[in-house]
């Protein structure tokens, strides 16, 4: 599939397989939202995630900022519809982040300059969030009279309900630093080093069996936020139980046995 807006870069590894690198391609825009934005950011990851050689997503952005939110004339002609296409656009909208969220693909978002509104969107609903020592951050929406709303499920889940109230209302100007200390950022590095950061959770990432990745990501959505109990213990010892006999944690259990890299992570010299 051709796009206009995005652009996929596949890195091969030395395992052969590969890290699809998923370009906001806006730059003059400052890869802000617009239709074809949206339509094509779900697609892509569409593609990525049924794609068996592609073990590791990362979302970036062209230019001088990862996604600077919303495009105004989007905004604009929303403003001026009718409820049922502005409906319409917010589902829209809402897909992207539930897709990208919902992804079984790990995800790193590599974010520099400005990710403002749906900008910071996409860095909370992605696996982990990588940051630049220049990026910058906000919940901007209440600025023009709005509200987060389609990305208010991740960003909460970043960085808690206690610091959502603060953020969400004052549309504050998030640092990197800060992001990092309420959990929305996992790493800050200096710009000259940011794709070296990147690369390094890659490398741990691809040490991992796909499919244990796949259902770590669902465990912690089965479990997060819920009360201990027995249906929920017995859950979790189901999941184990079903992983155990699947090929890939035999492999697994064998090679560390074998003090040898699983098949997964061979190189192609191996």
């Amino acid at each position: 599939m051709s796009y206009t807006t995005v652009e996929i870069e596949r890195r091969c590894t030395t395992i052969g397989t590969s890290v699809a690198w998923l370009w906001m391609n806006r730059a003059e825009a400052h890869n802000a939202f617009g239709e074809t934005l949206i339509a094509e950011l779900t697609a892509a990851l569409h593609e990525l995630e049924n794609d068996a050689k592609v073990r590791v997503i990362v979302l970036a952005g062209r230019g001088k900022s990862f996604s600077a939110g919303a495009d105004l004339n989007w905004m604009k002609r929303q403003g001026s519809a009718s409820m049922e296409d502005n409906l319409a656009d917010a589902r829209r909208l809402a897909e992207l982040f539930r897709t990208l969220a919902e992804c079984a693909k790990p995800t790193i978002a590599r974010v520099h300059g400005a990710a403002m509104g749906g900008g910071m969107g996409l860095a909370a609903a992605c696996d982990m969030c990588v940051a630049s020592s220049n990026a910058r951050f906000a919940t901007s929406e209440v600025g023009i009279g709005l509200i987060p709303a389609v990305i208010s499920p991740y960003v909460v889940r970043a960085i808690g309900e206690r610091q959502a109230y603060r953020y969400f209302q004052t549309a504050e100007l998030i640092s990197a630093a800060r992001a990092r200390e309420i959990g929305l950022a996992h790493e800050v590095a200096e710009p000259e080093r940011l794709d070296a950061q990147v690369e390094a959770i890659i490398a741990s990432l691809l040490t991992g069996g796909p499919q244990a990745q796949a259902a770590s990501t669902e465990l912690i959505r089965a479990v997060a936020n819920r009360p201990v109990t027995a249906e929920l213990i017995d859950d979790t010892a189901q999941r184990i139980a079903r992983l155990r006999a699947t090929p890939e944690a035999k492999e697994g259990l064998t090679a560390f046995l074998e003090k040898r890299a699983p098949a997964w992570a061979k190189t192609e010299s191996d």
